[in-house]
């Protein structure tokens, strides 16, 4: 119980602390690498790849000013983009920008998903110390949405396609035992069979 309780306290500061450094005008922009600190300091960034230049309150305004989305670091603005999810706690990573706000949680912090449409809570934990067995951390989709938002590519909200996948699992399942059963049979039968013998 106190395990669970340290658990719970420790992904609420995390979160507070990972709301903090977000809504802070001279940090890091969300999705970009803790490296690249320096590169979003100057009021005027020049893109990666040299092609152009940008001004500091361009970055992240969901346009692509640069062809290598060094200026959209935290949205899918630009096609080539990556977003980096620090996962404090689990391993980082980084994601195609395509998966931004696209209505299912990719980083374990849940930061890849900010615009309030899902619900992904902190699921990244340290050093492995904490299980969480009573807490569910299934994406939660707000009830009133009427437009579709929230529903995930094919058209489910999370509950459905969870559904879907242990249906399609079991007919994965059904179709490897059959398969090896045919195969198993025609083993036997081979064998089964007497050899004639050559007669010279």
């Amino acid at each position: 119980m106190g395990g669970n309780l340290l658990g719970l306290l420790f992904l609420f500061c995390s979160s507070l602390l990972s709301q903090l450094c977000i809504s802070s005008p001279y940090s890091l922009p969300l999705g970009a690498h803790p490296l690249d600190e320096k590169f979003y300091e100057s009021e005027v960034i020049n893109c990666k790849d040299g092609s152009k230049s940008f001004s500091r309150e361009r970055i992240n305004d969901n346009f692509c000013d640069c062809p290598d989305g060094s200026d959209e670091p935290g949205t899918s603005a630009c096609p080539s983009g990556k977003f980096y999810c620090r996962n404090v706690g689990s391993t980082p990573r980084f994601l195609y920008s395509s998966l931004v706000n696209d209505h299912i949680c990719d980083c374990c912090d849940g930061s890849d998903e900010y615009d309030g449409i899902v619900n992904c809570p902190n699921t990244c934990i340290v050093g492995a110390n904490f299980i969480y067995n009573s807490i569910s951390y299934d994406s939660t989709i707000r009830q009133q949405n009427p437009s579709g938002f929230g529903r995930n590519k094919l058209g489910l909200n999370a509950k459905e396609s969870t559904e879907k996948l242990r249906g399609f699992k079991v007919l994965l399942i059904l179709q490897g035992v059959l398969v090896t059963t045919i195969v198993a049979y025609c083993v036997y039968c081979r064998r089964g069979r007497p050899r004639r013998r050559h007669s010279r």
